[in-house]
């Protein structure tokens, strides 16, 4: 085990020790900060569809008022296409853009209700849920969004049970509402958890 993923683990587990599971965030005031990658790909029925979605993120979660600002960085390119009009991946990379997204002083569930179903199953989490504060495209508010931006996401926060062997925050998922759905599609974005920091006394 090199120093990087002996460090995270001693920090997830130290975390865990302290925290016991998404119900410990709501009863005690910590302030947590989680961060981690976005892997995925959009369906083919949006407009230039399929895309491949790659990112980054990071959510601060403010124990005392029980609310958490999200944001995100995202590049997206899709594919060209066979004679036959068919999609090709030896042109992979076309229609490359990025996307930058925020949802700030959202509020969080503590429970995974309406949340993205995984197999195998994760068993606790949170979530919150909002209309977006931002959502660029190329840096610009994205063309298919409202001025200011209309579009809604739910970003859940999911996991195995705290005992050993489990990891209890490990996935992410994001599903847009509204106008971004034209561009991102209803379905679940998925991606992982990577770094979990209490903020303020432990690192």
């Amino acid at each position: 085990m090199n120093r990087k993923t002996l460090s995270f683990t001693v920090c997830m587990l130290s975390a865990f020790a302290l925290l016991a599971g998404a119900s410990a965030f709501a009863q005690r005031p910590l302030d947590v900060h989680f961060s981690g990658a976005i892997n995925d790909y959009s369906p083919s029925t949006v407009k230039g569809g399929p895309w491949e979605m790659h990112g980054t993120w990071s959510l601060d979660l403010h124990g005392a008022s029980g609310r958490a600002n999200f944001t995100a960085a995202m590049t997206m390119s899709g594919y060209g296409k066979t004679a036959a009009g068919a999609v090709d991946p030896t042109q992979a990379g076309q229609g490359a853009h990025t996307h930058n997204i925020e949802l700030t002083n959202a509020s969080v569930t503590w429970n995974m209700t309406g949340c993205p179903v995984y197999s195998p199953a994760t068993q606790q989490g949170f979530q919150i849920n909002g209309t977006v504060s931002l959502l660029t495209g190329n840096g610009s508010n994205a063309p298919f969004e409202t001025t200011p931006p209309s579009s809604t996401v739910q970003i859940c926060i999911t996991g195995g049970e705290v005992v050993p062997y489990s990891m209890p925050y490990s996935n992410i998922s994001l599903v847009f509402g509204g106008p971004a759905t034209t561009h991102f599609g209803t379905q679940a974005i998925h991606g992982d958890v990577r770094t979990l920091e209490l903020l303020g006394g432990f690192r």
